[in-house]
């Protein structure tokens, strides 16, 4: 006899230790903390993003905030912009997501979470790559992520609630210096 499948909900996961994400009621457990060049990068991005909102009262960047899409699917981005979020979490499609890609997760972040960004309606989804120092920008334009193209040192205006200007020039720099890459 097989044994069922036990489906959590948001109910069960407020209530764990650790980090965590629930994709269709599955426990995700979230890597060990990530490396340096990951951390860095989600500050820089955050960062970037947050810049262009002093202006803007209707969005805040946040980070590692929960995603709730549902009560089976919760899931936790490490950069997000949002607006007009009246709840303590993100309950609504987020303007942009930027998520960086450590290779335990870059799976889930490049398939799973692609597809759910996606059908949620998030309008511009960042995958950004610390061991190669690049990001690849998706716009979503009729219920569909379509690739804009990848980012180095360019500079791109994003057209979201409060536009943003993301220069990567700045994003990347101390790291291709570190690394050599100038």
């Amino acid at each position: 006899m097989i044994a069922p499948l036990l489906k959590y909900t948001y109910e069960d996961y407020k209530y764990w230790e650790g980090k965590w994400e629930l994709i269709d009621g599955f426990p995700v457990a979230m890597a060990p903390s990530p490396v340096i060049n990951h951390q860095y990068l989600s500050v820089m991005f955050a960062t970037e993003i947050n810049k262009n909102l002093k202006d803007c009262d209707d969005c805040l960047v946040v980070v590692e905030e929960d995603y709730i899409i549902d009560e089976g699917t919760i899931l936790k981005p490490d950069v997000a912009m949002i607006c007009n979020e009246n709840n303590n979490f993100i309950t609504k499609a987020p303007e942009i997501i930027v998520e960086v890609i450590s290779p335990s997760t870059a799976k889930i972040d490049e398939k799973i979470k692609f597809d759910i960004y996606q059908k949620e309606g998030v309008k511009y989804y960042i995958l950004a790559y610390p061991n190669h120092l690049f990001a690849k920008i998706y716009k979503n334009k009729d219920g569909r992520f379509k690739k804009i193209g990848d980012f180095e040192v360019e500079e791109i205006t994003l057209d979201v609630k409060c536009k943003v200007n993301i220069n990567f020039d700045n994003i990347f720099k101390k790291l291709r210096r570190k690394h050599g890459n100038s």
